[in-house]
């Protein structure tokens, strides 16, 4: 074989290594990438939960406003504890919806860094969804006896003010008890604690996803 032709032959040979290098590194990463969007199942499966949690709060407030409608009105405590307890429902679904669309929207094909942004886009919308979803039970029970009461045809506001009163006191002092942790976990002189608090609420399948889409975005790097 002439050198000319064994040089060709040889550059051939380099340039259908290195397409092959290529394609088993897209492959590589494309399957890295699904598997990191599948730990974001539990997510997407627990907000389906939520919105199945949200719905009877919603049924609770409509036998409400029908039991009003039938009795000829509400005492106008019941008809604010009403109002919360489906504001509530609301904000629960919406707020599992609004989670469903930022997951849904994440696809294994985008680049790294868009998927990297997307996630970040979700983080902060569970974040949000776990603040109205869970906070707001230091003190809504109040309202939810209250309805329930209401459903009975009683006013429990009439019969019992000081446990409507004292409920609402202790929610308030719960949520600045809760808002004073959550700013004294995060200090940096306690590092470990911070990070707890931050998986705690972040979620393990968030926090898997956003691990191994990471570790993607280290091996483009490299």
């Amino acid at each position: 074989m002439e050198p000319d032709d064994l040089k060709l032959a040889w550059q051939t040979l380099s340039r259908r290594l290195e397409r092959h290098d290529a394609l088993q590194t897209h492959v590589l990463l494309e399957q890295r990438k699904q598997k990191a969007l599948t730990s974001l199942r539990p997510l997407f499966w627990g907000q389906v939960v939520q919105t199945l949690f949200g719905i009877p709060f919603l049924l609770l407030a409509a036998l409400l406003w029908i039991v009003g409608g039938q009795s000829g009105g509400l005492p106008w405590t019941t008809i604010v504890a009403g109002i919360v307890v489906q504001l509530y429902g609301i904000a629960t679904i919406a707020m599992a919806g609004q989670t469903l669309l930022r997951i849904r929207e994440i696809d294994c094909t985008q680049p790294v860094v868009d998927i990297q942004k997307r996630l970040a886009t979700v983080r902060r919308t569970y974040l949000v969804n776990g603040m109205l979803a869970g906070l707001p039970w230091w003190f809504l029970w109040v309202p939810l006896l209250m309805v329930l009461a209401g459903l009975g045809g009683n006013d429990l506001y009439a019969k019992a003010p000081a446990l409507v009163w004292i409920g609402l006191g202790v929610g308030v002092a719960g949520l600045a008890a809760t808002a004073w942790f959550h700013r004294w976990s995060r200090d940096p002189s306690r590092p470990r604690l911070a990070s707890a608090m931050e998986a705690s609420i972040t979620g393990g399948s968030l926090r898997r996803a956003q691990a191994r889409i990471d570790e993607v975005a280290r091996f483009e790097a490299d």
